[in-house]
């Protein structure tokens, strides 16, 4: 398995809080929680395929409420 880990260098001055919370931000941008979660039980291939196309689904709503805007 390959491993990438996320850091965050501490400016000098800094906070912890602060480097904490863009360490948080970083990792939600990278979606290594969401990756974590959904490796946390297998899911069957006909689980994942329709979870994709219910966010497809829920996706092309919104686009569709919003295309005239």
């Amino acid at each position: 398995m390959n491993f990438e880990v996320s850091e965050v260098k501490l400016k000098k001055g800094e906070p912890v809080d602060r480097a904490l919370r863009r360490l948080k931000k970083k990792v939600d941008r990278e979606g290594t929680l969401k990756e974590v979660r959904n490796h946390r039980h297998f899911e069957k291939p006909s689980e994942k395929r329709r979870r994709r196309m219910k966010v497809a689904k829920f996706n092309a709503m919104l686009a569709a409420r919003y295309a005239d805007v």
